[in-house]
């Protein structure tokens, strides 16, 4: 990446799509989603109000192939009351989540109704190693798994099932799993956050590290053909605004969700026309479509 200028005047048009599906619909507390002044214990355990949330999966056309942001939920979940092999994590994951998600509702079958087939699928972006981000992998022997080295490192916990972390469904025998380290930068655009990581060596995808929702989890900036720049921000917040006035959520690390949050307004203001999307948020279809009409409109106006 080159000294002292911005990755973002690199090659643009190797991206050409940015789609997005749900593999299910979960439902959480909204303790969970907008934070509370209770103890998390209490809500976790006495709350009886649900807010649902989708399980998306973002798809970024590449011109080398396909690129996941995350692999969405596995369907095994529902059907396999022993997919969560601790008694612990299955007491809390009652507690906690809610699922509704259909058996068709794969990644091949997500991806076919789009016009893709999964097999041209190269690499997966996983944002964090929590069960409905990684669910799917088992349909994508064929695709690089880029995880931060920080999330990986978790695996070497003693419990990581208590974060809803399940070694036996992310260690698959064939899995190509792939720890990042970030890169030092001095590229005004992603110094602030400490490093990044070039996807496809082009500059259109830059994973950059954003922890707090989880130690090591990370967003992705996409720059696609005929739109403004897009940030996938996986579980950082739940919803945009959120991040945009600090609102937390009651989980994950406050003082590091505080700092991903300011890096992330950060890269707002030096790209005034970024859309930041989270992972479980029912409008980034609607925001995506929206945008990208606005782009192609300016495009049209200024040819």
């Amino acid at each position: 990446m080159a000294k002292g200028r911005s990755s973002m005047t690199q090659t643009i048009g190797s991206v050409k799509g940015l789609h997005v599906f749900s593999t299910g619909i979960g439902s959480i507390h909204p303790e969970h989603r907008y934070g509370t002044r209770l103890p998390q214990l209490w809500w976790v355990l006495f709350s009886r109000r649900w807010v649902e949330v989708p399980i998306n999966v973002f798809v970024l056309e590449h011109r080398d192939g396909l690129v996941l942001f995350d692999a969405g939920l596995d369907p095994a979940m529902l059907t396999n009351p022993s997919y969560v092999d601790s008694a612990i994590g299955r007491f809390f994951m009652r507690r906690l989540f809610r699922l509704r998600m259909q058996p068709e509702e794969t990644l091949t079958n997500k991806l076919a109704d789009l016009g893709f087939d999964i097999a041209d699928v190269r690499k997966v972006v996983i944002s964090h190693l929590h069960f409905d981000h990684v669910g799917g992998i088992g349909e994508l022997p064929q695709a690089e798994l880029l995880v931060s080295r920080e999330e990986w490192a978790q695996l070497s916990g003693p419990h990581p099932e208590r974060d809803f972390i399940f070694r036996e469904h992310i260690q698959l025998p064939g899995a190509q799993w792939r720890q990042v380290n970030f890169q030092p930068t001095d590229d005004p655009l992603f110094a602030p956050f400490g490093g990044c990581h070039d996807v496809m060596g082009d500059g259109a995808l830059i994973m950059l590290p954003t922890p707090g929702h989880t130690p090591g989890s990370v967003s992705l900036l996409a720059r696609i053909q005929g739109r403004g720049p897009v940030l996938l921000v996986g579980d950082l917040a739940y919803e945009t605004d959120l991040l945009m006035r600090d609102q937390l959520p009651d989980t994950g690390d406050k003082n590091q969700l505080l700092a991903s949050y300011a890096k992330v307004r950060g890269l707002k203001r030096q790209l005034p026309d970024l859309v930041i999307l989270p992972s479980h948020d029912f409008s980034a279809q609607a925001c995506l479509s929206t945008t990208a009409g606005a782009a192609g409109n300016a495009a049209a106006q200024s040819g």
